[in-house]
């Protein structure tokens, strides 16, 4: 844990520097603002560590506070970083050119303007970025399965994921999801892990909340790394209390013509036993739960239909970029052979920094249907 907070604090702190370098054109013609900056980006570069000092010592307030300042910051650094690198690697190429060819013009992008254009598109961005994250969006996804006998109505199974529930969504982001999730009237809800942040408070009002929500075929849970971060004893205690099966490498029927599989995260330590978990299909639609959107070859033409999370959708433009190397399947849904799909939700809440960047949060509505009622 100390050698994964020195890890982050260095790369913290690099991104501060790199954007204290592009807007210092702006601070160097006064004499106090540079030193001021520095002193705002330390602060804003240890809030991470408050925040988790002040929860552990019960100044839950406080905790809350430093975390909304925090981690909007963090958003905003982001955003100002990704802008900086272009100007820092230009700037780069320019002065490797210039010792090349003397005569060129100077064509450094460093400097007043150009740092007064990257202030305007960050506060711009910034603000989108807070409205985006709270502009839920419903998505529609239709299955079709020749595992529902002719006739068989429509399965219903609303998926959401990444909700992050701790120190800064609480009961008025939950609501909201509660109450769209009634308005679409699931036969089936799927949390996909990381419904828990590590910044955790079990308040008796997020579980009433979830218990609002009775569909008919059940409720049913995976564990995501944040679980595990958060405590994975009291995540599953949280998850329970709220009306959720939580599957952990196992499987469960769920009506006449659905099978249910949950995997826990690798962040238990150790690869989960999904091949194990999956079973004999037994001829019926089979649901895979599992947090992260990759898949085993061992497991291909063992499940229907996975339903993932993990990645946000890269949360942040231009970070998807990044995120999409790591996890090719990043957003939206994918075939993996023919009647085997996996699904990537871009998530329902936001980790870090409460903003999105061309990346809105989601909650997926599947209809499973079988071959007759595709048209």
């Amino acid at each position: 844990m100390k050698l994964f907070l020195l890890i982050f604090l260095a790369i913290y702190g690099g991104m501060h520097l790199l954007v204290f370098w592009g807007f210092y054109p702006l601070l160097k013609g006064h004499s106090a603002l540079p030193i001021l900056t520095w002193i705002w980006m330390v602060g804003m570069i240890m809030t991470p560590v408050l925040v988790g000092f002040a929860e552990r010592v019960g100044l839950e307030t406080s905790a809350r506070g430093l975390a909304w300042i925090g981690y909007s910051w963090m958003g905003v650094v982001f955003i100002a970083f990704s802008l900086f690198v272009l100007v820092g690697l230009w700037d780069l190429l320019f002065y490797f050119s210039s010792r090349l060819l003397p005569q060129l013009p100077n064509l450094s992008l460093h400097g007043a303007i150009t740092a007064t254009v990257v202030l305007f598109i960050v506060i711009a961005a910034s603000f989108y970025g807070l409205y985006e994250a709270n502009n839920l969006q419903i998505e529609r996804v239709k299955v079709v399965s020749a595992k529902l006998p002719p006739g068989t109505p429509a399965i219903r199974i609303v998926q959401i994921s990444d909700l992050h529930l701790g120190l800064i969504h609480r009961e008025e982001a939950l609501a909201p999801i509660v109450n769209q999730i009634l308005e679409l009237k699931p036969d089936v809800v799927a949390a996909t892990g990381d419904i828990v942040d590590a910044q955790i408070n079990h308040l008796e009002e997020l579980v009433n909340l979830w218990q609002r929500i009775n569909p008919p075929l059940g409720m049913f849970a995976v564990t995501g790394n944040h679980e595990y971060y958060a405590g994975l004893e009291q995540s599953l205690d949280f998850l329970q209390r709220s009306g959720f099966q939580v599957l952990r490498n196992r499987s469960v029927i769920a009506g006449e013509w659905l099978k249910v599989v949950g995997v826990d995260d690798p962040a238990r330590g150790g690869l989960p036993d999904e091949d194990g978990a999956l079973g004999e299909s037994l001829g019926k639609f089979t649901l895979l739960l599992k947090h992260r959107p990759d898949f085993l070859e061992t497991s291909m033409g063992k499940f229907d239909l996975q339903l993932s999370g993990h990645s946000h959708g890269g949360q942040i433009f231009p970070f998807n970029m990044l995120t999409r190397i790591k996890y090719p399947l990043l957003n939206g849904l994918y075939t993996l052979a023919e009647n085997q799909y996996l699904y990537t939700s871009r998530g329902t809440g936001t980790w870090g920094p409460p903003m999105r960047i061309f990346s809105s949060p989601e909650i997926t509505l599947f209809e499973v249907v079988p071959e007759t009622l595709s048209d």
